[in-house]
């Protein structure tokens, strides 16, 4: 079992409340008055920052809680019988973890943060039960599962139709509205991810991330310095996302 959950539960300041988090309007607290979102706000247990590389969920590991991201990012990592890992997904303030357990009662991958992170952790068995006296939780909880499942339509698309080229466009695409959703600027960013993890994620080598990072810039669609991304042309850049056929 991870690190993580044989954490003490912490006294809870008040700046970390539901009532008072920046992102209760990306969460799950959506469009819940005061009262209910106190109601929400006593089921929740929170923990200190998780480092860089501490692994919030092992892969395998009874499903009990999903987990909200309060601040920094995390990747998650299924390991196939073969030992061969797959990045699945990336996640970022507001987004919940865990979803894929429900079915089976098990966490399907490896959850480790790719910085200092912290996390609002939900008992699920707590939100399902309030979910069923609180219908707005409840649609909230079904729109934020129906995302999941538009995430993982497109990620099969994306592995299946798009060149390269696209595939890293659209990549930077996504971040982009992620970001922007946040309050953040569209345009200029850090990656809290490696080449590496890119490649992975989207099913190329390290060096064909690079090579086609050189290609944006030589056509000045993006500026790269270490992991902070300008995006020069965002419509160059959708355009390519939406049209281009060639292979890398």
């Amino acid at each position: 079992m991870c690190a993580m959950a044989q954490e003490r539960r912490p006294p809870m300041p008040q700046e970390t409340r539901c009532e008072s988090c920046s992102l209760s309007s990306l969460c799950l607290p959506l469009a819940l008055d005061t009262a209910d979102m106190e109601r929400f706000d006593a089921i929740i247990r929170r923990h200190p920052p998780i480092k860089k590389g501490t692994r919030l969920i092992d892969q395998g590991d009874r499903f009990t809680s999903v987990y909200a991201v309060r601040s920094g990012s995390l990747k998650q990592i299924i390991t196939e019988g073969s030992g061969e890992a797959q990045l699945t997904n990336f996640f970022l303030p507001s987004e919940l973890i865990g979803l894929d357990g429900i079915d089976d009662g098990f966490y399907s991958g490896s959850v480790v943060a790719l910085e200092t992170t912290t996390v609002c952790e939900i008992p699920f068995d707590r939100l399902d039960a309030l979910s069923q006296i609180l219908p707005d939780l409840r649609a909230q909880l079904f729109r934020t599962m129906s995302k999941e499942l538009r995430h993982d339509h497109r990620m099969l698309q994306l592995l299946s139709r798009k060149t390269a080229d696209q595939r890293l466009a659209c990549f930077f695409l996504g971040l982009s509205d992620r970001f922007r959703r946040r309050g953040y600027s569209p345009f200029s960013f850090r990656l809290s991810m490696s080449r590496s993890d890119i490649g992975n994620h989207l099913g190329l080598a390290v060096e064909t991330v690079s090579r086609i990072l050189g290609r944006f810039q030589q056509q000045e669609l993006v500026s790269v310095s270490g992991r902070e991304v300008n995006i020069l042309d965002m419509g160059a850049l959708t355009n390519l996302a939406d049209t281009e056929t060639t292979a890398d």
